[in-house]
Order: structure tokens, then sequence, then C-alpha cells
């Protein structure tokens, strides 16, 4: 650390010019480091050696006493290292390290010897707002901000920070459902602001190499977290706060899902299609015509229907008897025409205005109140609804509307104003749905569907997707890129309605791209409103058959999808992940979200423009690729591959190992885990490789922390003319071994071999082939 100090006093000392702050003395108390300042104080406590929290207490103001809404870590006791010199002192782990220049004053953070950022101005204020601004290096991409469309290097953007829908979107979004103060660095380091009221990430949008963060009130915190690559970055933001539990098997497999089902007969007519053309489907959605005939007038029933859902629990024993699902809408408004209305305003659980009264304004459904969740009572009746619809045997809760959509400035909360929880009402929301599952259904796994959140929302078991999407092209064109980022912050599971949500076009082709690339995004739910079908049971013969083959091939991957998600569940790592992750030093991959990996061994190159005869494919260095007919694809190079109608371009890494499914199923409830199935991508220049499959029930809550789990790890080995293979069992201590027959499908020298192993319970077994000569 000596060494650095002495480097960086002359090469950093501009970025203080013009700055009127003056240090004054410091002081350390284990892992914290106060520093007093000529306009306030910097409090600096390390949570490990990849995260620094600092916060600017302006003079004249105590700390705010506010708790913050993303951070469940707690600060940890790291080995401090501490060097000092009469114009430098450097405080920090063997990771993360603050330095702060005495005079003039900088502030300055690294890792590993490598400078991350600097304050610029630092903390400043206005009458409205105060700022926390940095100086960055001019070379490095920035990602963040939530979910956009933005193209995926945002640097050059000034990013609002207010929750809002934006309808029919295409190539550019700039603000939209589910914004997140994050910002990522190429540089593999990221700052959490950890304000939740509404503001701007400023992200160098005047090309002065300055990023910052503004807000209207709140928190004068944040975290800098810094990691040696971007797996590692992932798992130590997820650490800070929180990771997504594994969801259940079946969230895994086809929805069923359009806006709307207006009877319990057309939705039972619906899945009935799914079963006679054969179409595999483990979900079915319900919109708002559950509870109500029309689209206005109605929301805040939360109840079934019986005019139009007779039977409406009769409905759903009967789909969960066919492995089927369902989900029902809700949203966090009840108008003052709905059958709830005069129930919630007379027990207090509305937001209210500044008389405290309940608050009541105009929008596209009606004149409405907005439930407090911020209030005890208001979560108590909420869940109670919650509660009703899963003991009727809802398997899920769909929360629309989350932002919330409409939410008037002088809207009053129990917790703040309208403008200081705006942003994290579908944050609290899906919160309180979360523990009410822990309390009531403690064994279940719930799916909480929601468009609306704030950062660290993965760890209430949230499922975002990205809004009203237009039904074109330009809408298809920026899923990868609002996936990826969403990913990088934490929500691995954001996808979109497939097929595209807006607008009435028909367009076959556009359809099956959207749909081709839903293979490989976290959840399979095609969404539309009515005047185009979303399920493909209502079209045409050929598109139908397309479609079927595309969910088919969905199926097929089941296992290691399920493997993926296992592997988000304890490390943060997304499933769809951008190249950068592979080759962190290659500048080209920066702005790039064209191709992706999906989970660690599937590269997808997804179609975004009508008839498109070739995709430009860019195949990562550290391994070689394979299609599914297997053709190879050197590491390191740029191609055009030609497409084919009935699938978009995806390759396997060589030496991979690729657990699947081999049989046709009417759902993922007809997974058999006792016969595997695994891909072996034989590569000859791969001498040793290694892979997982994780195996629970597909259902119980915390299987992994119970024990009520196990993975089998795969080894391979080439040596001379011989394949050989470990298959080692891990086993939980609640799980019951059990023998298994795998079948491991090689495919070498343009020849397919299928090497039959019978796995012993609980036991380590090894197998091996000959390499078959040409």
């Amino acid at each position: 650390m000596k060494k650095l100090l002495f480097i960086t006093v002359t090469l950093f000392c501009t970025v203080a010019i013009g700055q009127k702050r003056q240090y004054v003395s410091h002081k350390t108390t284990g892992s914290n480091l106060e520093i007093t300042v000529s306009d306030g104080r910097y409090l600096i406590t390390f949570y490990n050696e990849g995260i620094v929290e600092t916060t600017f207490v302006p003079n004249g103001k105590s700390k705010s006493e506010l708790s913050s809404h993303a951070v469940i870590a707690s600060p940890a006791k790291p080995s401090i290292e501490i060097s000092e010199t009469d114009k430098i002192f450097e405080y920090g782990t063997s990771g993360i390290a603050v330095q702060v220049e005495k005079s003039p004053f900088a502030l300055r953070y690294y890792h590993k010897n490598k400078l991350l950022l600097s304050e610029n101005s630092g903390y400043t204020a206005t009458d409205s707002t105060f700022t926390l601004d940095f100086k960055i290096d001019k070379e490095e991409s920035l990602y963040g901000g939530g979910s956009r469309v933005l193209g995926m290097n945002r640097r050059g953007n000034k990013l609002e920070l207010y929750n809002r829908a934006h309808y029919g979107y295409e190539k550019r979004a700039e603000l939209m459902n589910f914004c997140m103060p994050i910002v990522l660095s190429s540089k593999i380091y990221m700052v959490h602001f950890d304000n939740a009221s509404t503001g701007w990430l400023d992200l160098d949008s005047k090309s002065q190499n300055r990023m910052a963060f503004e807000a209207t009130s709140g928190r004068t915190t944040y975290q800098v977290i810094a990691a040696d690559s971007w797996p590692q970055l992932m798992e130590t933001y997820t650490h800070l706060t929180g990771r997504q539990p594994l969801l259940p098997r079946w969230a895994l497999g086809n929805f069923s899902s359009r806006f709307g089902y207006h009877s319990q007969a057309e939705a039972e007519a619906t899945i009935k299609k799914f079963r006679d053309y054969d179409i595999p489907v483990d979900a079915i959605i319900l919109d708002l015509y559950w509870f109500g005939k029309d689209i206005k007038g109605t929301m805040g029933n939360l109840e079934p229907l019986r005019d139009s859902f007779p039977d409406f629990e009769g409905m759903i024993k009967k789909f969960k008897a066919d492995n089927v699902q369902t989900i029902p809408i809700t949203e966090p408004f009840i108008l003052t025409t709905s059958k709830r209305w005069n129930e919630a305003a007379s027990q207090g659980i509305l937001a209210t205005d500044a008389a405290g009264k309940p608050a009541t304004y105009e929008f596209y459904f009606g004149n409405t109140g907005l439930i407090d969740i911020f209030k005890p009572k208001g979560r108590e009746w909420f869940w109670n609804i919650y509660k009703d619809l899963a003991n009727k045997g809802a398997a899920g809760v769909w929360g629309d509307l989350g932002e919330p959509e409409v939410h008037p400035s002088w809207v009053r909360h129990a917790t703040g104003t309208a403008n200081e929880i705006h942003n994290i009402y579908g944050a609290e929301w899906a919160k309180l749905i979360a523990d009410g599952y822990k309390k009531d259904f403690p064994n279940v796994r719930p799916f909480i569907l929601m468009r609306s959140g704030y950062s660290g929302s993965q760890r209430f078991g949230m499922i975002p997707w990205s809004g009203d999407v237009n039904r074109t092209w330009g809408g298809l064109f920026g899923q990868t890129e609002i996936a990826l980022q969403m990913g990088m912050q934490g929500m691995g599971f954001m996808h979109s309605d497939l097929g595209g949500f807006a607008g009435d076009n028909r367009d076959s082709e556009l359809y099956l791209r959207w749909l081709q690339y839903g293979v490989f995004q976290p959840i399979f739910r095609p969404h539309a409103q009515e005047e185009v079908p979303s399920e493909p049971v209502f079209w045409d013969n050929a598109t139908r058959e397309s479609a079927k083959k595309a969910i088919e091939l969905r199926y097929r991957f089941l296992p290691y999808n399920y493997t993926a998600a296992f592997k988000n569940s304890q490390s943060g790592i997304p499933l769809m992940r951008p190249l950068f992750f592979e080759e962190p030093n290659y500048s080209y991959l920066y702005d790039k979200s064209s191709n992706y990996l999906w989970g660690d061994d599937i590269l997808v190159a997804p179609i975004t423009e009508k008839g498109q005869p070739a995709v430009e494919v860019y195949f990562p260095k550290n391994s070689n690729w394979y299609d599914a007919y297997g053709k190879m694809y050197k590491g390191g190079s740029h191609l055009q591959v030609r497409t084919r109608p009935d699938e978009i371009p995806y390759f396997f890494r060589g030496g991979s190992f690729i657990p699947i499914m081999p049989q046709k199923v009417k759902s993922t409830a007809d997974y058999n885990p006792n016969e595997i199935h695994v891909n072996y991508i034989f590569d000859p220049t791969v001498k040793e490789s290694t892979g997982m499959l994780y195996d629970d029930d597909g259902l119980t809550a915390d299987a992994y922390a119970r024990g009520e789990y196990e993975i089998l790890r795969f080894k391979s080995k080439l040596k001379a003319n011989k394949l050989y293979f470990t298959i080692t069992p891990e086993t939980g201590k609640n799980w019951t071994a059990r023998e298994r027959n795998l079948t491991f499908t090689i495919f070498v020298n343009n020849r397919v071999v299928d090497l039959p192993v019978k796995l012993k319970a609980g036991k380590e077994t090894k197998a091996f082939i000959k390499i078959p000569t040409r």
C-alpha cells in the first residue's frame, strides 16, 4: 500500500482542484473510519474485502435514521491495513481500500491497487436536491439504472429514477417500470446509491468524465463494490442485498397468458387446446377479468366474478390435476366503484391526503385509492387476499401496476410522501407476499410476477418482466439489453412478454423469432393484448408447429435451466450474461447485447430483424463452440452464421456437460430425475472439464438449506484415445440417495455415441469410452 500512495499523489492531485472541502482529522475504530472535513464528516464502513460503504453527514445535521431498503448484510470486521504519510492516508482491506489526500482534499477508491473512481465534488446541496459527484476514467463503459433501452453502454445518458410504465416502447426507452440507483463499470466495480427517493443518475451526460447521483431527499450513503471478475462481483453485490430464492421448477415451463381470459370456459378451452395439440404447458395466468367483466370500474374487487368464473376453485383444482398452475392478477388500486371500496376506506388501509382522508384520484381504470402497504394493517389486509387465493389453490401471484402506475406527489403514506416511497412500493409489495408465504405456507415456493421494484428485490423472489413492449421488431430488439442489464443488477429472472404485448401486429415471423429467443430467457411466457393471440394454439398450422418446436426445445433444456437457476440462488450469477463476463478486457464487447451466454455453457444469438439471412456471432476465445449439428466454431472468431427458420443460432461450449430432458412431455411434472441424460460436447482440445446437475423435489421452499437435495458433479478427462467420466454425488443431509440411470451422449468425429451409466445410490461412479475413429 505504501508504494501505491506515492504513485498516486501526483497523478490525481488535479481531481480536487476547485474543491473547497478541507481535511481536518480522522479516526479509526475497528473496521470503521471517520473523516472530519470542513463542511461535515465521512463515515466509512467495510462490509468485507469487496464492499465499502460511505456516508457523508453535513455540518449541522445528524446521520440519517432512515434504514436501507436494499442492504441486508451486516458489516463484517475484515482485516484492515492502514498506512499514512503527511499528505495521504489509506485505510482498507486486502481488496478494497479508501485513500484520502489531505490537501487539496480528495477521496479515492481502489481495488487491489487499481483505482476505481474518486470523488469529484463529492457531496453538494441546493435547496431542493443534493448530489454525490465522482470522477471516472474517460475509457470505461457504464451500465445500470435499472430497466431501460439505451444501448448496452449507457454512458452519456442522464437517467431519471422514478418507476414509470412506458407503453408500446421499441428501440429506445429512457424511463421504464423498474429503476435502480446502481452504476456498474467495465472496470468490474459497481456503486450502489443507498437512497430510494426520486432522483437522477448522470452517467457522464456532458462528456466531462463525471458520474453523479442526485436525489430529492433521503440518505447520503453509497456502497462501492469491487471484485476480480464479473461473476465474483455479482456474488459480492448479492451478498450485500440478498439472493433470489430458487423458484418452483414448473415456473421454467410454458405459460398460457393473455390480456385476458374473460371466463372460466375460455380459460379451460385454451388449456384443452394445448393438450389437443400436444404442446407442453405448465401454468395459466388470469388477467383482470377474473374479478370483473369490464376493464374499467372493477379493479379492487379481488374476488372471483361468479358470473364468468362460477367454479373458480374447481377450475384451479382441475388445472392442478392436469399439472397446470394458476396465477391470478392483482393490483394495489381499490377503485371507489369496486366491491371492496367501503371495506378498504373504513378499515384505514389506504394511502391518504394531507387531511388524513383516503386519497382518491382519477386514472385509466377509474377513480381510485391506493393500498398503503407501509401501514401494518394495510399489509395484513392485502396479505389476507393472497392467503385466500392460495387456499383456493392459486400457485402464484401476479402484481401489476406496482410502480405505482399513477401516484400523485400529494399522496401520503405511513412512512413518507409519495415521492419518498414511490420507487420502493413494488419491492415492499413483493416483500409482504414473500413474508406471508413464509409465515402461512412455509413449505411453498411462491411465484411472484411483478413489473416494478427496487435494488435487492430479488431476495423476495420477485420475477420481473419488461413491461408493455410493442409487438414489433423494434420491440424485440431491446429485450436482450434489458435482461442482461437487469441480471447484472441482481434481477436474474427479468424476461419479456414473448411475442410482444402492445398493438395488433400479426407477424408470424416476428412471433416465432420472439418465442425462439424465449427458449433462452429466464421465463417462457407469451403474453399480449388479445387482438392477436399470444398462445400458439390460436395461430395457423405452420406457425403453431414451429412454435411447438421452440416450446419443446425449452422443455428439453429443463435440467440445464433448473441447475442455472440454482446457481443463481447460491451466487447471484445471472442466467443471461453479457459476453464481457467471459472476456472482461475485450472492449469490443462492452456495448454488445446481440450475443449472450445462457447459463455457463450456451452461447445465443437472437434474430431481431425481419428476413435476417445471417447473424453476426462472436465466439468467446477461451473455448471452441459447437452448434447442435456438431459443427465447430473456433473461439476468438467473429463470424456470420446463417439462420434457420425453426431456431435461432445457439452453440455449446466445447467440453461442457449439458443436462437435458430427452423425452417429450406435457409439463415439467413429467420430468424424471432418475433417468438422466447429459450431452457431453466433445472437444479434442479440452483435456479435462467439469459440470453439474442440481436436483430436488422442485417445490419445497429452501430445499437446499434444509438438506433436501442432491448434486451430481461431472468430470471428464481425455487421455490418449479414451474419454473418462467421473460422477460424484453430493447428497443433502435430509435427502435419500437413489439409484439413477444416466446416459452420456457424445458427438465425436461426426458420430453420436451413447454411454449408459448405472449410478449407485450416493456412490461415486466412473465410466469411459474409446474415441471412435473417423
